[in-house]
């Protein structure tokens, strides 16, 4: 097929690498977010997709929007028979879902309908789900509404984060995406519509999400602090009013206490108390320090038994 890819984080770059190494497709182009400065220095960088482009001597496009009459212009001259689209971030409007004789087909990174959205990865891991996928499906003009034609499963573990989740589904995603264009074009495809009734949202994370709430049950934040690990980072603040990430913890038995006390410091980091049973912390980030091992952080006084956490606004 004569394909344009529509992509731009890293988990797109799993997908366009699985087209390019299948070399059964003719990549006509790719379509990427223009580049965004970032950091300190606010240094301009390329998305990871580009980048990836650019090494296979692609032609890369980076329109700020591609609903534009000019840059619609420019996908008709490219003449695809499909579209293929991966964590884009832009939205498509009718004029480019028909523009392919085979259309947009899109890789989500949930078990949809569930999870429908922006951070499907997140969202599987903080709602302790205990399998998550990839859904390949046919585009639509709803959010993430279109026909499903194919689909994986992956199983979640109890301490798996939204890193390691977000690591699998990019491999087995592009693997099914290039099973099911082969499909698409041996007409082997069978569309199956989505239940409405079972459909879930995965909004925009924002910043208070991140803050732990420490009178949630222990289970519930021990989801929360893997499905941020390891972005944006699920964080607490000390008495001082300085934020400590935590990026790791465990299941733990804890004396009755308020919820957000440190009950005791063990040999691998620090006890506290929650709305309903105990937190470890295992692993810490203290404002403007690296991760370190919790105990290290206790060693330097960090916190001790009676601290209490979160009381902070903010």
């Amino acid at each position: 097929m004569r394909i344009v890819f529509m992509g731009t984080p890293d988990f797109a770059v799993g997908t366009l690498q699985a087209l390019v190494e299948s070399g059964k497709h003719e990549i006509a182009a790719v379509i990427t977010q223009p580049d965004r400065p970032k950091g300190r220095g606010q240094k301009m960088l390329m998305t990871p997709v580009k980048e990836y482009a650019l090494t296979q001597a692609l032609p890369v496009y980076q329109p700020a929007k591609v609903k534009t009459p000019e840059f619609i212009a420019q996908l008709r001259e490219l003449q695809p028979e499909i579209i293929v689209v991966a964590a884009f971030g832009q939205l498509l409007n009718q004029e480019i879902l028909t523009l392919p004789p085979l259309g947009c087909v899109n890789v989500h990174a949930s078990l949809l309908p569930k999870y429908r959205g922006a951070a499907p990865i997140h969202y599987a891991i903080m709602q302790g789900e205990k399998e998550s996928g990839v859904t390949i499906m046919q585009m639509d003009i709803g959010m993430d509404t279109g026909a499903m034609l194919s689909k994986v499963t992956v199983p979640i573990g109890s301490e798996m984060t939204m890193g390691e989740l977000h690591d699998e589904l990019k491999v087995k995603g592009a693997e099914l995406l290039v099973r099911t264009l082969d499909e698409l074009a041996a007409g082997t495809v069978k569309p199956e519509a989505q239940n409405e009734a079972e459909a879930t949202y995965a909004r925009l994370l924002d910043r208070a999400m991140e803050k732990i709430d420490w009178t949630q049950p222990a289970a519930k934040i021990h989801d929360l602090v893997r499905g941020f690990n390891p972005a944006p980072g699920a964080f607490t603040r000390l008495p001082d009013g300085k934020s400590l990430k935590i990026w790791k913890t465990a299941l733990a038995a804890g004396a009755s206490a308020p919820a957000g006390t440190v009950t005791a410091v063990t040999k691998k980091g620090f006890i506290v108390a929650c709305g309903s049973g105990a937190l470890e912390v295992l692993e810490v980030q203290p404002e403007s320090k690296k991760r370190m091992e919790a105990k290290v952080f206790c060693n330097g006084r960090g916190v001790e038994p009676g601290t209490v956490l979160g009381n902070i606004e903010g």
